[in-house]
């Protein structure tokens, strides 16, 4: 008896490993200090000591059950992004410029080219989010998750002065708040697609033509990440008041983290296309209007509040990062909380 026979293949590890490097490394920046392999990554920090008070922010999160698609339909290229977005997302909504990131997969067998295909999303993600990955572990779990089955979760560090953290404290009545366009259900909600709709291949390889293609292919779009459009806004001299990611609880619970106790956000439901997939969710699945704007995120990613004056200046620079964004909504005086109408 031995450890491979126990289910757990070193060798196979070893190969996982060298079929990621190359996409690891197109994630570098200067600032990384150790190659991959090693037992922990090193970053330097040199570089920002012309901040006042530079303040480490971190995330973590994971895809969640839309891994459940990605076993399905076979296609593994994009989770990686997802799990990526989930946490520099996250860490974005402070005013914080994401650093390094490191990911977790465990697998009930280790398969080198699928883990590798599983990486090379991540590292996908990083550089969409000029983030390095600097590490991370592959777990081979045999006996507590099936043979093709993994679970993916990452680990973001970020940056930012602490006088430019974004709190929502300096909140005022008649700030503007701008939507940011999802690119779909992006990894929150899956537990309730998988009700609504069959998870088979027939059922997700289903074309609809309101749509515009199959049904898993629109589910597994990955998650949008902003860090690019939130550092284009900065640079433009704007001053983001506020800022919510969009993720599980939908509107209803992920606005009102941004808000301070005496001020309230109204959102105009008909300031924005709902995109496709979410009305077929509700009709296919008699989801109440309420329920689903507590769940998704309705098309929209990310929520911002700015100054009046400043609105222009935001929607040119979210332009020049390639994102599309909408006016939805305002701040007034009231109790904290979020109004739809």
């Amino acid at each position: 008896m031995d450890y491979k026979n126990s289910g757990v293949d070193i060798e196979a590890g070893y190969k996982s490993v060298e079929l990621m490097k190359k996409h690891v490394q197109e994630t570098m920046r200067s600032e990384v200090l150790t190659n991959l392999g090693g037992f922990s990554g090193a970053f330097s920090i040199e570089r920002f000591k012309n901040m006042n008070k530079p303040t480490l922010i971190s995330g973590t999160d994971g895809v969640g059950t839309k891994l459940k698609l990605a076993f399905i339909m076979d296609k593994h290229d994009t989770v990686g992004i997802d799990c990526v977005a989930m946490c520099v997302n996250d860490i974005a909504c402070a005013g914080a410029e994401p650093l390094f990131f490191l990911d977790y997969i465990a697998c009930g067998k280790n398969y080198p080219e699928k883990i590798a295909t599983i990486v090379s999303g991540v590292a996908q993600g990083c550089k969409l989010s000029n983030a390095a990955l600097i590490g991370g572990e592959t777990a081979e779990m045999p006996g507590f998750y099936p043979e093709n089955e993994y679970d993916l979760a990452g680990f973001a560090v970020g940056i930012v002065d602490e006088e430019d953290i974004i709190t929502g404290k300096d909140l005022s009545a008649g700030d503007i708040l701008i939507g940011l366009a999802s690119s779909g259900v992006h990894s929150n909600g899956f537990s309730l697609v998988r009700n609504v709709f069959p998870m088979t291949k027939d059922g997700l390889f289903k074309h609809y033509d309101e749509l515009g293609t199959t049904l898993g292919e629109a589910l597994i779009e990955p998650t949008k990440i902003y860090v690019k459009a939130l550092h284009n806004i900065k640079e433009a001299g704007v001053k983001i008041k506020a800022c919510s990611h969009i993720t599980g609880g939908g509107f209803y619970e992920n606005v009102p983290r941004m808000l301070p106790e005496n001020k309230t956000a109204i959102i105009n439901k008909n300031s924005y296309e709902v995109p496709q997939i979410f009305r077929l969710i509700a009709k296919e699945g008699d989801v109440e209007e309420k329920v689903m704007y507590n769940t998704y995120n309705m098309g929209i990613g990310m929520v911002l509040a700015v100054s009046g004056e400043n609105v222009d200046k935001v929607f040119e620079a979210i332009k020049v990062a390639g994102e599309k964004g909408y006016v939805i909504g305002e701040i007034k005086d009231g109790d904290k909380g979020v109004t739809l109408c």
